[in-house]
């Protein structure tokens, strides 16, 4: 049977718009996750769009530090630079500065890759650091609540870079991918974990996105290059987050700045 999947993206009319659609995003899906199920782990990525957000989230002049249920939040990363949590490239350090410096967060509470680390060890740590705070058994894959993403103009997510070896892994939960095109070692979640969240949303702002969106979203499959369309949410919905510059290309929104996609696989 053929798998359907649902895309709702939300327009908004500049980064900072966008920025506090997001914001508004994290604390509805932490807020549902907290009411049915008493607590929320979310996985997020680098980049400036979350990071704008981030800072929303963690300023007490902003109505969405009060309203995030900070206490009741596991907080972990999709992916990571193999550099130290110091480093300018780190998306650890991105989300420390921006949010966590800001926010009333406990250690263990924060769920890092540790990319200072050898790239196999890394991945096996953070995989370990999954099952044991997962209390996963077996085959088992951990269920976040949310899970943030961006897309790159060469149509990765996550570290899932094209052509790379990470797009055919399948039994770990965390792989290290070398990335040949930035001469790079990477750490992320295989698209299978992504994919078993409760919700994944993709966050992309500025006209350079504009035609990857398009080709990724209603092209055809082409998995190895453009592998954001292994993102494929067992929940049979995929959600974006966008401005305007970004969603250029896809068909119009409604009066409401939503749309709609639909894609058969």
């Amino acid at each position: 049977m053929a798998r359907k999947l649902r895309i709702i993206y939300y327009v908004e009319p500049d980064a900072d718009a966008l920025a506090r659609r997001a914001a508004q995003y994290f604390v509805e899906m932490a807020e549902e996750a907290v009411s049915a199920r008493g607590r929320v782990r979310i996985a997020v990525s680098g980049g400036s769009s979350p990071e704008a957000a981030f800072a929303l989230l963690g300023d007490p002049l902003q109505p969405w530090r009060a309203q995030m249920p900070w206490d009741k939040l596991d907080l972990y990363w999709v992916d990571e630079r193999c550099v130290g949590p110091d480093h300018p490239d780190s998306n650890y350090r991105m989300t420390r500065e921006s949010l966590l410096d800001h926010a009333p967060l406990e250690p263990r509470q924060i769920h890092r890759i540790e990319g200072e680390l050898e790239p196999e060890v890394a991945a096996a740590r953070y995989e370990s650091e999954l099952r044991n705070s997962f209390r996963l058994e077996g085959a088992e894959l951990p269920r976040f609540d949310l899970i943030a993403l961006g897309m790159g103009t060469d149509g990765h997510t996550a570290s899932l870079f094209p052509h790379t070896e990470a797009i055919h892994e399948l039994t770990r939960l965390v792989t290290a991918n070398h990335v040949p095109t930035k001469d790079a070692w990477r750490i992320t979640l295989t698209w299978p974990v992504i994919n078993r969240a409760s919700s994944v949303f993709f966050l992309a702002s500025g006209s350079d996105k504009a035609l990857i969106l398009k080709e990724v979203l209603t092209g055809p499959k082409d998995l190895d290059r453009l592998p954001s369309q292994l993102i494929w949410p067992a929940s049979g919905i995929l959600t974006l987050i966008l401005d305007k510059s970004a969603a250029a290309l896809l068909p119009a929104t409604d009066g409401d700045g939503c749309g709609f996609l639909e894609r058969e696989g």
